[in-house]
């Protein structure tokens, strides 16, 4: 074994440690002075040096983990992935910032995790055509204002493959984050996808060993992953209860700006982004100029794509965060115009009038609004 392989070797045997976390591993390598140093250590010298007794130091324990990383480590070389360890340059620095992050992670491609804008959009696995036609139109704006942008998900059912599937229409890289290792994907129908993203500079990415199996806890582990890698996380929908309310709390605790769709309050879907929007936990979102303006970001694209983008001189800028609603569902009632836009009804129903009366929305029976 050389000592490229000799050094990964401890390095994936201390990330695998039981309860091993990025604090926990930044403590040990500022008692020791590697990987290595920890694992042939004796139990006693463990104890004087780090002044306490842990499971952890147990020699059983440590030869175990050396002989089982052994097998992953030949699996990594035959498959071409890559490890990332939490002091090498490539591993994700949003990550650095999260106390529970993973000491290493796998990657399958060659993304680049360091961009200069992640976003990470997540929801229901029942997504309705509100939420498919706003992530489509979001990523479609996003891609006319910002380059150097990383789409992060899930690779699950509903609003997760949408977010990766518009991302390759617009030629920005994706990574979906696993919830097992990688010699498999789940769900299989999303293999094809998972290939498109490989081959469009995006990725898989995990921190689990290839031959872990899926258990339903690792969804939610692997959701703080998604949460802590990206500077905004976006939810599209969600009902009351769901993996993607566990991320968007998440992201609000590493003190990440977290975003909502706004929808209607009888809409099922809706119930999990208007709560997140009443509790002040996240922001409302309705357009790729709310996230960018929110977020006090520099469109980089040309001039001429920043105003093709957002440039409406006769709509003021509430108008034209209604006629973005518009443009998602289809058609907008006013208690919902009165959410997204944070402000009364009676207010909605002004702006609604004036819009009506100036030709650039229809009224239609029931109280809903189009476009003409």
């Amino acid at each position: 074994m050389d000592s490229v392989d000799k050094s990964m070797l401890y390095k994936l045997a201390l990330s695998h440690l039981p309860g091993m976390r990025l604090v926990l591993a930044q403590q040990i390598l500022e008692t020791v002075s590697s990987p290595e140093e920890f694992f042939k250590l004796d139990k006693t010298d463990l104890i004087h040096l780090f002044k306490s007794e842990s499971k952890l130091f147990e020699i059983s324990l440590r030869t175990k983990m050396l002989e089982d990383v052994r097998k992953e480590l030949e699996w990594i070389h035959e498959n071409n992935v890559r490890p990332l360890y939490f002091t090498d340059e490539d591993y994700p620095d949003r990550l650095l910032q999260c106390d529970d992050s993973p000491v290493m992670v796998f990657v399958c491609g060659k993304p680049n995790l360091n961009p200069k804008y992640v976003i990470s959009i997540v929801g229901t696995r029942k997504a309705t055509p509100y939420g498919i036609g706003f992530i489509n139109k979001l990523i479609e704006d996003l891609h006319s204002g910002l380059s150097d942008l990383l789409i992060v998900s899930g690779l699950a059912y509903g609003i997760d493959v949408t977010a990766h599937k518009a991302a390759l229409n617009n030629n920005i890289p994706t990574v979906g984050v696993l919830a097992h290792g990688l010699n498999q994907i789940y769900p299989s129908q999303h293999r094809s996808v998972a290939k498109e993203m490989l081959k469009n500079d995006g990725g898989l990415l995990t921190d689990y060993f290839h031959d872990a199996q899926i258990h339903q806890g690792n969804f939610l582990a692997r959701n703080r992953i998604v949460a802590a890698m990206s500077d905004a996380t976006i939810v599209a929908e969600s009902a009351i209860k769901g993996g993607a309310m566990f991320t968007a709390r998440l992201a609000s605790g590493y003190g990440r700006d977290v975003f909502a769709l706004p929808g209607r309050i009888t809409d099922k879907f809706s119930e999990g982004t208007n709560s997140l929007i009443r509790n002040n936990i996240a922001s409302v979102i309705t357009s790729a100029e709310d996230l960018i303006s929110s977020m006090m970001w520099t469109p980089d694209k040309t001039e001429g794509d920043q105003q093709q983008m957002f440039d409406a001189p006769d709509l003021s800028e509430n108008e034209q965060k209604v006629i973005d609603l518009i443009n998602i569902a289809g058609e907008i009632d006013t208690p919902t115009v009165a959410r997204a836009l944070a402000i009364s009804i009676p207010q909605a129903m002004r702006i609604m009038s004036d819009m009506e009366f100036d030709g650039h929305i229809t009224a239609y029976p029931g109280g809903t609004y189009r476009l003409p």
